[in-house]
């Protein structure tokens, strides 16, 4: 039983409106080539694929994608976009649900491992990404870095977003590595008040929990482009390698 909170449907069917910004061209070009480099002519597996902003793109290209995703109403949506030939989706937690076959890429986008709020299920998480790979595959993911540089003593919340339309700001249980983002979204005359709970890692300690499942770091940048990864990047995309048969 994951403790990942579910999408209800009203989220589902207007995430692609206010994520409008994350499937423009200046995000998915450098996403979409970084993947499709790395699955070369196998198959990718796409964890918690949700509507499918990466997914059906990615097939698209010509890399054969099947999907996992919690949420029966986001794959309601993807659904829109693909049918099940085309692009596979099992409804399923990212952390224990197989998938028949091997895949030379598993991947993780947009903070999504986050979703899963202890460290044993992230754990398991990258153990389920070793079990799908092919010798010599990747698994890569995609993730903020905890912005607690901004806190400062005695101060539990951080803002991400101050626009005319939104406001947005996380606050942060030190102790649990649980943080909680809050959105106050203007819709008409109303505000709408939504927030979801996720649980954040470090890199570090992400490439703990990769050598645990039998993987290893092969690269660490700050953006799609390959920006190098510094103390200052705000986030990482991370690749880590199943070791190739002897």
């Amino acid at each position: 039983m994951t403790s990942s909170e579910l999408w209800s449907r009203a989220t589902a069917d207007r995430y692609d409106a206010e994520e409008a910004e994350m499937s423009s061209a200046a995000v998915l070009g450098p996403t979409l080539a970084f993947l499709a480099e790395l699955a070369g002519d196998g198959r990718a597996l796409e964890f918690a694929i949700g509507t499918g902003r990466v997914g059906v793109p990615l097939r698209e290209r010509g890399v054969p994608v099947v999907g996992i995703e919690l949420s029966e109403h986001m794959a309601a949506v993807l659904r829109r976009k693909a049918d099940e030939d085309r692009l596979p989706v099992v409804i399923g937690d990212m952390a224990t649900t197989v998938v028949p076959g091997g895949f030379t890429l598993v991947y993780l986008v947009y903070n999504t491992i986050t979703n899963l709020l202890t460290q044993d299920e992230q754990v398991e998480c990258f153990r389920n990404a070793a079990r799908h790979l092919e010798p010599g595959g990747r698994f890569v993911i995609e993730l903020g870095v905890p912005p607690l540089r901004f806190l400062p003593p005695g101060q539990v919340a951080v803002p991400f977003d101050v626009s005319e339309r939104h406001l947005g700001f996380d606050t942060f249980d030190l102790v649990e590595q649980i943080l909680v983002s809050h959105h106050l979204t203007r819709d008409g005359d109303h505000y709408r008040r939504e927030n979801s709970r996720h649980r954040y890692a470090w890199p570090a300690e992400l490439d703990l929990m990769a050598r645990l499942a039998g993987l290893e770091l092969e690269r660490r940048v700050a953006d799609w482009d390959g920006t190098p990864f510094t103390q200052d990047s705000t986030k990482h995309i991370s690749v880590w390698r199943k070791p190739p048969l002897a």
